[in-house]
C-alpha cells in the first residue's frame, strides 16, 4: 500500500507541476527571442564600458610614462651637454696650461742662448786680442 501512495503522489506532483506550467502566461518565441536579445545587449553595452575604462586608463598610463621618459631622455641630453663643455673646458685649460709652460721654458731657453750668444762672442774676442798680436808681422 505504501508503493500505491507513493505512486499516487508522484503522479499528483508531475500533474501538479505540468498543469502549473500550462497555466502559466506563456511568450511567443519571438518576443523572448528579443528579450534574450536585449538582455544580451545590455550586457555587451557594459562590457563595452568597461573596456573603454581600461582603454582610457591604460591610455593615461601610457601618456605618463611617456612624459616621464621624455623628461628623462631631456634630462640625459642636459647632462650630456654640460659634460661636453665641461670635457672642453678641461682640454682647453690642459692645453693652456701644458702651452704656458712651454712658452716659458722657451723664453728661458732664449734668454739662455742670447747669453751664450753673447759668451762666445766675449770668448772669439779675447781669442782674437790674444792671437791678434801674434799674427801681425
Amino acid at each position: 500500500m505504501k508503493g500505491l501512495a507513493s505512486e499516487a503522489l508522484v503522479v499528483g506532483f508531475i500533474a501538479l507541476v505540468v498543469f502549473g506550467a500550462g497555466c502559466q502566461q506563456q511568450e511567443v518565441p519571438g518576443e523572448q527571442k528579443s528579450r534574450l536579445i536585449a538582455a544580451e545587449n545590455i550586457q555587451l553595452k557594459k562590457d563595452i564600458a568597461r573596456r573603454d575604462e581600461e582603454i582610457a586608463a591604460l591610455q593615461a598610463r601610457h601618456e605618463k610614462e611617456m612624459a616621464r621618459q621624455q623628461e628623462q631622455l631631456t634630462k640625459c641630453l642636459e647632462r650630456k651637454e654640460a659634460l661636453e663643455k665641461r670635457r672642453q673646458q678641461n682640454v682647453k685649460e690642459q692645453v693652456e696650461s701644458v702651452l704656458a709652460v712651454v712658452v716659458d721654458e722657451n723664453a728661458k731657453l732664449r734668454e739662455e742662448i742670447k747669453e751664450l750668444k753673447a759668451q762666445i762672442k766675449q770668448l772669439q774676442e779675447q781669442t782674437e786680442v790674444k792671437e791678434g798680436p801674434a799674427d801681425t808681422p
